[in-house]
């Protein structure tokens, strides 16, 4: 578990446990070969929706809220999205190696920093919404700067909005509906994500 009550107060655990960075490197793995395979959707979506093409792209930011709700432990987003970076930058995609691990970065502290925000202590659905979103807007930043200098004031908002709205959903409530389902398999049993049962809505 992330944190532990002493009196009135939750103190961070901060020491990963093997089991913790296995499962944490599974789930980068899994997902960096979904993000591989998710560019060629993810370039017909952005065919069909000029302008807010990024509607498409939160699925990118799965594997970092995904494995802080799994691991609950400082770093375990940053972690895993570093990981599926790389695992997509090895398999080949059409950006690069060095582009990719910059945006697993980048997404990854995004997702970081809203779970640091409440102090690895809550882990309910509107947290990990927030976490996709923050990871979106983090992507969308890198894409305008990258990919789109000299947008639009208009053009540049929107797609910022839109890849929110797709990190909401496709890693927010996707990484947090794919935990409450694995919980009561007992695949989960090791983390507190598994042990507890009751809905974190």
């Amino acid at each position: 578990m992330a944190t532990t009550s002493t009196g009135n107060h939750s103190r961070i655990v901060w020491r990963w446990r093997v089991v913790d960075i296995v499962v944490a490197a599974v789930i980068g793995v899994a997902t960096g070969l979904i993000y591989w395979a998710w560019q060629f959707p993810a370039a017909g979506i952005a065919a069909a929706l000029p302008g807010v093409q990024s509607l498409g792209y939160g699925l990118w930011l799965l594997a970092g809220v995904l494995a802080a709700l799994v691991i609950r432990k400082p770093g375990a987003a940053l972690f895993a999205e570093l990981v599926a970076a790389i695992v997509e930058a090895l398999v080949g995609n059409q950006w690069g190696g060095a582009v990719t691990v910059l945006y697993g970065v980048v997404e990854g502290l995004g997702a970081e920093l809203v779970f640091a925000a409440f102090l690895y202590a809550n882990w309910r659905l509107f947290v990990a919404i927030l976490s996709g979103i923050l990871a979106g807007i983090g992507g969308a930043i890198l894409d305008l700067v990258l990919y789109y200098p000299g947008s639009t004031p208009v053009f540049s908002l929107v797609y910022v909005i839109s890849f929110a709205v797709s990190g909401a959903v496709l890693a927010g409530v996707v990484g947090w509906l794919i935990v409450r389902a694995l919980a009561p398999t007992g695949a989960l049993n090791r983390f507190a994500s598994g042990r507890q049962r009751t809905a974190e809505v």
